[in-house]
């Protein structure tokens, strides 16, 4: 594992590291989006007095705490794997690239000491995974691995009620930020309830401590919405998403490659309105979790 000499330093300091993953760049958006997003997101996270670590596969070598010039080479370049926890066995031995999903942004920043991950939305249950079996590994890692994963919710193209049950059935805390209703990522209402309401960063950073103190191993989940003016409005979202995964059907796509499809064909039918709100959230979850990262290193 490779740590970037800034990261390792606030590390060893007990100074707040917020982890990011690599998936949003090379399959979540178009370049040259993806790399301006990215490094927007660092920023912010610089802003609020935390360290960010974009983390992603390079020659087969994780690394944690990418540089500009490695995301824009990741931003750029064709055929980066999109990597879970199953390939990175292959993708290690083999000297490939890959980015990084939310179950292996997990695994890594766990592995280098990081405890705060900011993401989009996490993988879940896809509709009609009753009978495709169709669930993301994301959920199998939140029960396992002891990362706090900060997240507008489960993205809005996955069957919310069926992905809160699996969480709650694997365990996993899902905490809402300031909100007692899980976000449904381009909305701030889904009409679900989280477990519980976190009122600020220092109640969560609480909340992790005594976590991890009492050995209950396993991630916990804080949802954070949207702020309101940059909801995508409810009919027209919905709208896209039931012609995307009608498309999908259509086109006989599986497994790994149905987010980046439909994220992309989403884009497409909102004319790009639904990527902005994406970055909007996505920017609204860093600052956050790098308060809550903030927090955390004070009281640990």
């Amino acid at each position: 594992m490779k740590i970037n000499p800034e990261v390792l330093q606030a590390l060893k300091e007990n100074r707040p590291v917020v982890a990011l993953e690599s998936t949003i760049i090379s399959h979540g958006m178009p370049y040259p989006k993806n790399v301006e997003t990215a490094l927007k997101v660092e920023e912010t996270i610089r802003s609020h007095g935390a360290v960010p670590a974009t983390i992603g596969i390079i020659d087969g070598e994780p690394i944690v705490g990418m540089t500009p010039e490695e995301i824009e080479e990741f931003g750029k370049r064709k055929g980066v794997l999109k990597v879970s926890r199953r390939d990175l066995p292959v993708v290690y031995a083999k000297k490939l690239w890959g980015a990084t999903t939310v179950a292996t942004t997990m695994i890594i920043a766990n592995q280098a000491g990081i405890e705060v991950f900011v993401t989009g939305g996490i993988g879940g249950v896809h509709r009609g995974a009753t009978e495709t079996m169709d669930i993301s590994a994301d959920l199998q890692e939140l029960a396992k691995t002891n990362v706090t994963v900060v997240c507008a919710g489960a993205k809005a193209i996955l069957d919310l009620p069926l992905t809160l049950e699996y969480l709650e059935t694997m365990g996993v805390p899902v905490l809402g930020f300031k909100t007692e209703e899980l976000p449904a990522f381009y909305n701030s209402h889904s009409g679900l309830k989280v477990d519980y309401k976190v009122e600020s960063a220092y109640e969560m950073a609480k909340i992790i401590k005594a976590k991890r103190e009492n050995g209950l191993v396993g991630g916990i989940l804080l949802t954070n919405p949207i702020p309101e003016q940059y909801e995508m409005p409810k009919d027209v979202i919905d709208k896209a998403i039931d012609t995307a995964l009608k498309e999908m059907d259509k086109q006989g796509i599986k497994g790994k490659e149905c987010t980046p499809f439909l994220l992309k064909t989403i884009t497409d039918l909102t004319g790009g309105d639904s990527l902005e709100s994406n970055i909007k959230l996505v920017l609204n979850n860093a600052a956050v979790g790098s308060e809550v990262a903030k927090e955390y290193c004070k009281i640990k």
